[in-house]
């Protein structure tokens, strides 16, 4: 298989990626796959496709959000989200919902939908679940269809930045090679049914995401404001990559802005006016979605967890971990354990 194009590990001289902060919000996002549909649809049909996180659960693991996708390896199927227009998807393609909107997939989306869990089909030998659609005689749809999981720790900010849909034409960008040959490479896998093909697919929907993502970002209007507006500015970027990269560190906007070669006003403003907020309120809600990840996932004091995003004290983490979450730390750990095994 083709590995990630190259620019996914391109850093420039100082050693860093504009990037890295999308990796670090990315990673705490705790992305995990292992739901995987091989469909096969022939006209005439029409599918209503979403899934819930407790449907998930099973192979995922307790997730608060699912993330949606479906690669068509033959085409060619429509796609209707909400009231708007439906658009017309390919073989090649691949539409990603971020936030599990419900949608319609089909050859004639005037027709009274199925339901997409109703025809989902288990494998009697452990493999990957199939759906069938329509009465085999007209033309026919292969697609590939997957869902990620993540968690949801107050907010993140490259999930609240996406739209409801993502559209990724395969043939199109730097990486098209890269991903035509690894999905080609993935049908194949299916199709024959090797061993280990889930664990393909699995890292594939990763990384696929990764580049929907930096795909989206690229293509934003140059007065676009947001979180992903931020890496493309390069005085922003190089700002929320030192905040990622040294959380702990008791920085001011002053520090902040000599870093990145602005004047403390300069700086305030241009964050400001593209990410939403002023540095430091943006630094003190990552700091607490990283503690709040930290309590979620293990039992450290929460003088270590306070101390490693950068308060000087347990008392002022506590307080302004109540005023992020409404509850105290402690509380909030012990309410997000009990929470996890219900979702199973």
């Amino acid at each position: 298989m083709i590995g990630p194009p190259a620019d996914l590990t391109e850093t420039p001289e100082d050693g860093k990626s504009d990037m890295d902060a999308l990796s670090d919000v990315l990673r705490v996002a705790q992305l995990s796959s292992g739901v995987f549909v091989n469909a096969e649809f022939t006209d005439p049909w029409c599918l209503e496709t979403s899934v819930t996180p407790e449907a998930c659960a099973p192979f995922l693991g307790p997730v608060d959000h699912i993330i949606l996708y479906h690669y068509v390896v033959d085409g060619p199927m429509r796609v209707k989200l909400g009231d708007a227009p439906p658009i017309s998807v390919n073989g090649g393609e691949i539409f990603m919902f971020p936030r599990n909107a419900p949608h319609l997939i089909g050859g004639d989306l005037d027709l009274p939908p199925a339901y997409a869990p109703d025809h989902i089909c288990e494998s009697a030998d452990g493999g990957l679940c199939t759906i069938t659609l329509g009465d085999g005689q007209g033309p026919r749809v292969r697609a590939i269809c997957g869902f990620l999981g993540c968690r949801d720790i107050g907010g993140n900010p490259v999930l609240e930045s996406l739209p409801e849909m993502l559209h990724l034409p395969v043939a199109a960008g730097r990486s098209a090679d890269w991903l035509r040959s690894t999905f080609h490479y993935a049908a194949g896998e299916l199709a024959d049914g090797r061993s280990g093909c889930e664990t393909v697919m699995a890292k594939l929907s990763e990384l696929l995401f990764v580049e929907a993502v930096r795909r989206y970002a690229d293509d934003l209007p140059a007065d676009q404001a947001g979180w992903l507006a931020g890496l493309r500015d390069p005085y922003v970027a190089r700002a929320l990559t030192l905040l990622h990269a040294q959380v702990e560190r008791a920085w001011t906007v002053d520090d902040l802005g000599r870093e990145v070669g602005l004047s403390r006003s300069a700086l305030a403003e241009r964050f400001a006016r593209t990410i939403g907020e002023p540095p430091m309120q943006y630094l003190t809600r990552w700091r607490l979605q990283l503690a709040a990840r930290d309590l979620r996932r293990s039992d450290a004091p929460l003088a270590r967890i306070a101390e490693g995003v950068g308060y000087d004290s347990e008392a002022a983490f506590s307080r302004a971990f109540k005023r992020g979450f409404g509850l105290p730390p402690a509380t909030w750990r012990r309410q997000a354990s009990e929470a996890a095994p219900a979702a199973l």
